[in-house]
């Protein structure tokens, strides 16, 4: 092998590696397995995915680029806090892409994406059945998705996924909260979604995304505001 060959398959094992490392930190941040404000350690994450500490820093930089990991001033690197004080903006931007992306799926959807949507709320009926709150944030994820898929705009597609991402910390909290069991009506209201989507009706198909966006929206808001009191001891 000569050497440009040999350069070339380490810089992909590398990249690969990078990739690898980042997904699984970048999940297992989202899932709360790493909490906020939980320090990262670049020598303990190489000797755990036995590797250099070249692909774990590749891999940290793109989840800074995430907001997803923060770099202190003495280097050192953490779990970037959730932003509870603008929590109201994110909620703004949640509940716009919920209307738009089903308004879009109800007018332009092809049959084939109403095939990808019902896999993916079979898959979220599953898990809800199963309370396995982990599956239900990502089978939740992936169904929204489906629908904003359907209607032909990456650029609301990809702002949805962003949104949809940073709020999986946020429903992991809140379903820990219920001992993970999410009622049963989230899934009928996704059926209900379906069906406006199919009957093509853009006026219902938007009032159920707003609904069912702000439901969440308040479910969430009370969790954050639950037990404000402070106990001060005097």
């Amino acid at each position: 092998m000569t050497n440009t060959s040999k350069t070339s398959a380490t810089e992909r094992k590398r990249g690969s590696g990078a990739k690898m490392v980042y997904d699984l930190l970048r999940d297992e941040i989202l899932d709360l397995v790493l909490p906020p404000g939980s320090p990262i350690d670049e020598v303990l994450l190489a000797e755990r995915f036995e590797m250099s500490r070249t692909p774990i820093r590749e891999a940290l930089v793109r989840l800074a680029g995430e907001g997803l990991v923060d770099t202190l001033p003495n280097r050192s690197t953490m779990v970037s806090n959730i932003d509870f004080l603008n929590m109201h903006t994110y909620f703004d931007a949640l509940v716009l892409m919920y209307r738009v992306t089903i308004q879009l799926a109800a007018r332009y959807h092809r049959e084939s994406d109403l095939e990808i949507i019902r896999k993916h709320q079979a898959a979220f009926a599953a898990a809800v059945e199963a309370q396995d709150a982990l599956a239900m944030i990502a089978t939740n994820a992936a169904f929204h998705l489906a629908i904003a898929e359907a209607g032909r705009n990456p650029y609301f597609t990809s702002l949805f996924k962003r949104l949809l991402d940073e709020g999986r910390r946020i429903l992991r909290l809140y379903y820990q909260s219920y001992e993970d069991r999410l009622p049963r009506r989230f899934v009928e209201e996704h059926d209900e979604m379906i069906d406006a989507i199919v009957a093509r009706d853009l006026v219902l198909s938007e009032q159920l995304g707003r609904e069912h966006a702000e439901q969440i929206v308040r479910q969430v808001q009370k969790l954050l505001t639950r037990n404000e009191r402070l106990d001060i001891a005097l």
